[in-house]
């Protein structure tokens, strides 16, 4: 049974600890619970919103008017296949970076680029998170999902019919499905996915395309996370963020502006970074908002974190101010990476 009325306040249920209330907030505890909770909502006409780890959400000062669905469960298993490699299950409430470290506790390689990355594991293939070349698309093999508009479970989903792309999916910015749990397939031994991001390559000591001990690229990653201060601590407010803020834009080949990193994306297409857009545009790292209680991130210019007596909408100021000088400087709009509840850049 899903448990009610935890709480009504949504910031210290969020990375950024920023937004309003909600009417009210469910903990569910498993699959089942989630469904149920879920329904009964929709039984009632509540306005919904599902939240799991709170580390890509942006909420509005408003608050919530409805329910919201905080999913908490749990539960791993693994499963050796004839073939040597492993179907990794994932209940959607477990905590993302738990998976990653039992994976490579158990010698088990593939997911150890996204380690240190914030929020549960349902949330994972809606984003299609990503990080140091890996993406959750390169080993999701399906999910199982509450069909809300069928009122019915739809198990084994394939990866294919979920139009993974960069950062997104046909899940993103849909209500109408909810992930109760998630397979990956991995290579079932105790090496790294190829190691292709150069920054990590370097860390490593290698050239990219090694594999390496999954422990040690994980390692790797959660140094480089944190001198970016993208690995939570409560203690440091540098670190209260929804990660990185911006998309990085696909372009044209033509309009990849004069001197910038571009990397492939497709025939004809490719990826532009967004923190060299922002930096290049004259907006520098540790820059504050208005009474600097919402700030730049003083190690990464891409996040931006609240440093205490923020509102969301301090936030959002900063945000639309990094935007719009993009956009003057260079006639590209960057995209929210989180998601924005009941507000908007």
């Amino acid at each position: 049974m899903p448990v009610p009325d935890v709480a009504s306040a949504l910031a210290p249920l969020t990375t950024l600890r920023l937004g309003g209330p909600a009417r009210r907030v469910v903990e569910a505890t498993s699959a089942a619970a989630v469904v149920e909770a879920v329904r009964d909502a929709d039984a009632a006409g509540e306005p919904l919103l599902l939240l799991g780890g709170g580390s890509n959400v942006v909420v509005a000062d408003e608050g919530w008017p409805g329910t919201v669905v905080r999913v908490a469960s749990t539960g791993r298993e693994v499963l050796r296949r004839p073939d040597g490699s492993v179907l990794l299950t994932v209940e959607a409430g477990e905590e993302w970076d738990d998976v990653v470290a039992a994976a490579v506790a158990d010698d088990l390689g593939g997911l150890e680029c996204l380690s240190g990355i914030p929020g549960r594991t349902g949330a994972t293939p809606v984003q299609n998170v990503g990080a140091y070349g890996v993406e959750v698309a390169d080993l999701l093999v399906d999910v199982d999902l509450y069909d809300r508009g069928a009122g019915a479970v739809r198990a084994h989903v394939p990866a294919a019919e979920l139009g993974l792309g960069y950062r997104t999916s046909v899940l993103k910015g849909r209500d109408d499905a909810v992930v109760l749990r998630v397979r990956f397939a991995l290579p079932g031994d105790a090496a790294s996915a190829p190691i292709r991001y150069p920054e990590l390559a370097r860390a490593l000591g290698v050239q990219p395309g090694a594999r390496v001990p999954a422990a040690a690229a994980r390692g790797a990653v959660l140094g480089l996370r944190r001198g970016k201060g993208m690995v939570l601590d409560a203690d440091d407010h540098d670190t209260w963020s929804a990660g990185s803020f911006f998309t990085n834009p696909v372009l044209a080949e033509a309009d990849v502006p004069d001197g910038a990193p571009r990397f492939p994306a497709g025939p004809g297409m490719a990826k532009v970074p967004a923190a060299w857009l922002i930096e290049q545009a004259g907006f520098r790292r540790g820059h504050p908002g208005p009474g600097g209680r919402a700030a730049r991130s003083g190690q990464h210019v891409l996040a931006r974190t609240h440093r205490g007596g923020a509102t969301a909408a301090d936030l959002l100021a900063l945000a639309r101010e990094v935007r719009d000088g993009v956009r003057e400087a260079f006639d590209i709009t960057l995209g929210a990476e989180p998601v924005l509840v009941a507000c908007a850049l």
